[in-house]
């Protein structure tokens, strides 16, 4: 690899390991004016995990997300790649980025009406929103597990979709501010931000993908016997 997608463990890592949590992250991206731009924000200074860094919106799956209903089911080829070596149901994953999308954004990923019945557990407050996720719509762009040592270890799925199909003409009113400010940032300006290396690297992939040039497989980056490795998967 030509550049270090994560930032290498701290000399004094601990050797105990530490069990990653599940996480989704979801890359929204538009065009305006012939340019990419995504959706980013800036984590809170008082933050264990990336402080002050420039990120798209994601964080940890929660027990809920299996159990929500959707309008749509991700694709088959999409579901196959993320069941890898996975411990949970590839929706859950991708259900995840959505719900994180809209707690720590306020954009709703979806289409106008809310699945009948009860919410699952969490999905409260987007589903009083009027609508549905709609899983078909989201690419799988990569995976990517925190290296040991860290406070916070996450194995890290990033998703991209096309926010001018994929989401709600409005975005409700956020609540939460573990994203401040979250705007749209074209993507040849990213690199005046205060990016995470693995994000810059995850963005390259979804800027390929965008192009119409991405590789073929989505990188699969995690650290084995104090190496990192990456495949496709």
């Amino acid at each position: 690899m030509t550049e270090t997608p994560w930032d290498a463990p701290p000399a004094d890592a601990p050797s105990a390991w530490r069990p990653p949590k599940d996480a989704a992250t979801l890359i929204l991206a538009r065009k305006r004016r012939g340019a990419w731009t995504v959706l980013m924000g800036r984590r809170g200074a008082g933050h264990v995990f990336m402080p002050d860094k420039w990120v798209f919106p994601g964080g940890r799956v929660e027990p809920g997300d299996a159990r929500a209903a959707a309008a749509t089911e991700l694709a088959p080829q999409i579901a196959e790649r993320l069941a890898y070596g996975a411990r949970r149901a590839p929706r859950a994953l991708a259900l995840a980025a959505i719900r994180e999308t809209f707690e720590e954004t306020g954009f709703v990923v979806g289409r106008r009406g809310a699945p009948p019945g009860k919410p699952a557990p969490g999905w409260a407050e987007y589903s009083a929103c009027d609508a549905a996720p709609e899983l078909h719509r989201l690419a799988f762009i990569g995976r990517a597990v925190t290296p040991p040592g860290r406070s916070r270890r996450f194995d890290a799925r990033f998703f991209l979709a096309h926010a001018d199909e994929a989401m709600l003409a409005d975005p409700v009113a956020c609540k939460s501010d573990e994203l401040g400010g979250a705007h749209w940032v074209a993507i040849d300006d990213v690199v005046q931000h205060d990016v995470p290396a693995i994000t810059r690297f995850m963005l390259r992939e979804a800027d390929a993908l965008l192009r119409g040039v991405a590789p073929d497989g989505a990188p699969y980056v995690r650290w084995v016997r104090g190496k990192q490795m990456m495949e496709r998967l």
